[in-house]
């Protein structure tokens, strides 16, 4: 039990304010059409976790200082810059989606959203790993919400069944984007830097790695299924009466006519612990592969005046997300959106330097990769290569 928390965090943060709305647009405008991709991506999602949380026990080393180390500054100067961007996007979308939540019960987001941003910044400058870890675990309870809010919804579950093992594909550019965003929002780039990062910081060495194991797989499973009654709940009403929605704020106040208060409740309440707690570990996981990309120190049990280069650029990542979600006339539906394609898009390349590292034997001795591992995320890569490409063909023609 002291070993659970990496991997149940991380996987869960992924079901963020945008990917939230990417699984609600991807119910509202597809039914249960895309609901197959979640066994793949599951997979995927293991495998890609299990490599990051295996190199943070095996190496005592986060992965932008194992880059840094193998590939050089200048590499990881580039890539710490490309993510950063994305992820002021990511960190701007849960701000959003923390606004229009609250603005489903009647709270001005210049009020939710300065306040929201001061709880999220103090929470971590004031609080120790322990206390964070286990308020973030609480978080974590509250998805369970989706499930009833499913259930409210009333589908037709034989149905749901059939599309969940039946795959199918379109090839137009809105299911290829939408599939992206699947993919983009459920294994995302920045989970990859964090979970290793959280390993080290929490201390887990190789000798106990096995329960580490558990606690990623475990956290793979409870994401994907959240996805999953989220897909359901949007895809039984929404699609059904054909009403085409824009974020998940919209999925909330349609669901009421259709499936009642309560389903509509729930999602809001979902969106907003999603929204905060997402808005906390973002602008975390951002400082954190910055700072050891670069050589700084870093890490929540230490104070302003122990790192300060981290506590400064997590202080900034969350400035910089209110204050786009705060700009007048700021298209935030695009922000969100936008943000997890572009996670999509940069993914292949982590996905990359973590098989380049994972496979050196001078690094992990015993523990690289098994033929299956590899076989598994190189087709991750390969295949989100291939979309990717797709996408902007089909953007094209």
């Amino acid at each position: 039990m002291s070993i659970i928390g990496p991997g149940i965090i991380t996987a869960n943060v992924d079901n963020d304010a945008g990917g939230i709305t990417t699984y609600s647009i991807a119910g509202a405008h597809y039914g249960y059409s895309l609901l197959w991709s979640l066994i793949p991506i599951t997979v995927a999602l293991i495998v890609v976790q299990e490599m990051s949380a295996r190199m943070g026990a095996v190496t005592g080393k986060g992965l932008a200082e194992l880059i840094r180390e193998n590939y050089g500054v200048k590499v990881t100067f580039w890539l710490m810059l490309f993510l950063s961007i994305t992820d002021i996007g990511n960190t701007a979308a849960e701000f959003a989606g923390w606004a229009a939540s609250n603005e489903i019960f009647g709270v001005n987001k210049y009020i939710s959203v300065p306040l929201g941003a001061l709880i999220v910044w103090l929470f971590i400058l004031k609080g120790s790993y322990r206390v964070v870890e286990i308020t973030f675990l609480v978080f974590c309870v509250v998805y369970l919400v989706y499930i009833p809010a499913a259930f409210l919804a009333r589908p037709d579950w034989s149905q749901v069944a059939k599309e969940t093992i039946r795959p199918s594909f379109r090839f137009d550019t809105g299911y290829i984007v939408t599939l992206i965003g699947v993919v983009g929002t459920t294994i995302a780039p920045w989970m990859q830097f964090y979970i290793q990062s959280s390993i080290v910081e929490k201390g887990v060495k190789k000798e106990n790695y096995w329960a580490s194991r558990i606690d990623v797989i475990f956290g793979c499973f409870m994401t994907d299924i959240i996805a999953l009654f989220i897909i359901v709940a949007c895809g039984a009403t929404l699609y059904k009466a054909g009403i085409h929605i824009e974020s998940a704020s919209d999925a909330a106040v349609s669901l009421k006519p259709i499936a009642g208060k309560y389903a509509s409740v729930l999602f809001a309440v979902g969106l907003a612990n999603a929204s905060l707690f997402s808005a906390s570990i973002l602008p975390l996981a951002t400082a954190y592969y910055i700072c050891e990309g670069m050589g700084f120190e870093a890490g929540i049990n230490k104070t302003f005046r122990e790192a300060p280069i981290f506590m400064s650029l997590y202080t900034i990542f969350i400035v910089i997300g209110a204050l786009i979600v705060l700009f007048p006339g700021m298209p935030l539906i695009a922000v969100m959106w936008i943000s997890q394609v572009v996670n999509g898009v940069m993914l292949p390349f982590v996905l990359f330097f973590m098989l380049m590292l994972i496979n050196k034997k001078e690094l992990m001795g015993d523990y690289i990769n098994k033929g299956t591992f590899n076989t598994i995320a190189w087709a991750a890569t390969i295949i989100m290569c291939a979309l990717t490409l797709m996408f902007v063909v089909s953007m094209f023609l």
